[in-house]
């Protein structure tokens, strides 16, 4: 990506837009910034990563930058080719298919833990992320909409009580952030989503595992289509 793709890139979204960062949080919050880039396309897939560009750009130096790459192609979000450096990782349509099989299965399960063993104060806390989701959403703030989204997949994830499970899902659920922010511009996507997340408040207030495990497998599901089809329309000729 060259100097000049990644500070126009800075006008393409909002808060996430490849910005200069502090020194006093440098090695806090450089691994956040390069994944949000990643989640919402400032750096989509298959990019080239020019590191004299990205350093200049956000003011940093190449060694905390490197030391991220190597965190996120840990977690999958990028390669580091030898001789080539690093670029966005792309995932094949096979892996797209599968992986969101596997998330499915994941929330599905942390869902109907979550059912047994949530708090009220974790239900609370839930509850006040969805009034900020819709609040985003009524605003059209896609990137404040998608975080809060997010969060509240995660704290129900937590409320499952299994470790091993979370910690899988956190892992996995990462390569897909992108195509999960990415599948909400599709038309009607975000409506649908959004009424999803009105269900799953309703179960776990009900404390319905079944319920909720069905909401979350079908919700995923759903994101499945609508990135496989926009993938479809992306590939076609025109």
């Amino acid at each position: 990506m060259s100097e000049q793709n990644v500070q126009g890139a800075a006008g393409r979204t909002g808060e996430h837009a490849v910005v200069r960062l502090a020194r006093q949080r440098l090695h806090d919050t450089v691994v956040e910034h390069l994944r949000h880039l990643i989640v919402e396309a400032v750096l989509p897939p298959g990019t080239k990563l020019n590191e004299r560009a990205l350093c200049e750009t956000m003011g940093i130096s190449r060694t905390p930058l490197r030391e991220a790459l190597k965190v996120l192609a840990v977690e999958g979000l990028i390669e580091i080719a030898p001789n080539r450096g690093a670029s966005v990782y792309k995932m094949s349509t096979a892996e797209i298919w599968e992986t969101f099989e596997l998330v499915s299965a994941l929330e599905a399960m942390a869902g109907k833990l979550a059912c047994e063993r949530i708090t009220p104060a974790e239900l609370a806390e839930i509850k006040r992320l969805h009034e900020a989701m819709l609040d985003c959403k009524a605003r059209d703030d896609m990137p404040g909409y998608y975080d809060c989204n997010q969060e509240i997949h995660r704290l129900i994830n937590l409320a499952a009580r299994n470790g091993v499970l979370h910690q899988t899902f956190l892992g996995i659920n990462r390569r897909l952030q992108a195509l999960r922010f990415k599948s909400n511009f599709k038309p009607g996507k975000w409506e649908r989503a959004v009424h999803d997340h009105i269900d799953m408040i309703e179960a776990l207030e009900t404390r319905d595992g079944e319920r909720l495990a069905s909401i979350l497998a079908r919700h995923l599901l759903d994101k499945r289509a609508a990135v496989m089809e926009m993938q479809a329309g992306a590939s076609a000729p025109e």
